[in-house]
């Protein structure tokens, strides 16, 4: 599976809430998306470094993760800082995860994916003045190819502008693995929008995932 550079939108900003996270995965790589107490988003392999257990199956105190299976507590910079079995240990810097540059804008989680840290981060950038609503995440059983020829092709800031049921949606792909997909949905309107609205437009998208899983590939 090609793993093109580029920014990539993980989730719905407003799915993850302060001191929670999820799992989700980009081109078959397990990832934990994880928001801080005071509300930074994070984006790390979602694995801890001492038994592999997922880190997103543990919790979130205050800007530190801690795996669920041994309590191994990581800071936001993915550093090791506390060991439950072993309270007065100095942690070895050695004992780190991997973490990936992240950005939110247009109401989505972005990671910056097989680039430097320092590489041009155009498409959040791009999308950062325009203001939304969150609308829903699809899961498709589709390869994100397939999806992306659905919506007409990827914009140049990751987003893809779709009519959706008469309104105007905003699409971005997220390449799971080689036959699965998501395609995160922001409405292009003041996070005040009416509520039935936004409820029309999300009953919408089951139609839409349905279209797209159902299409001839």
């Amino acid at each position: 599976m090609d793993e093109p550079d580029g920014w990539y939108a993980v989730a719905l900003g407003a799915d993850i809430e302060p001191s929670t996270s999820a799992g989700t995965r980009l081109f078959g790589h397990e990832l934990v998306v994880w928001r801080d107490a005071a509300g930074a988003v994070h984006v790390w392999e979602d694995r801890c470094p001492h038994r592999g257990m997922r880190l997103s199956f543990g919790f979130v105190r205050g800007d530190h993760i801690a795996c669920l299976y041994h309590g191994w507590r990581y800071d936001a910079a993915g550093q090791c800082r506390f060991i439950p079995a072993h309270p007065d240990l100095d942690v070895s810097p050695m004992i780190r995860t991997r973490t990936y540059p992240c950005r939110e804008r247009a109401g989505l989680i972005w990671v910056r994916w097989g680039a430097p840290a320092d590489a041009p981060e155009t498409a959040p950038d791009a999308a950062e003045a325009v203001p939304v609503s969150p609308l829903r995440s699809l899961y498709l059983d589709a390869p994100a190819a397939r999806l992306a020829v659905a919506l007409g092709g990827a914009g140049s800031d990751g987003l893809t502008r779709i009519d959706l049921d008469g309104s105007s949606v905003l699409v971005a792909v997220q390449p799971l693995a080689a036959e699965a997909s998501a395609a995160h949905i922001v409405v292009p309107v003041p996070p005040d929008a009416p509520a039935a609205d936004l409820a029309r437009l999300a009953a919408a998208c089951v139609a839409l995932r349905r279209s797209i899983e159902g299409a001839v590939p």
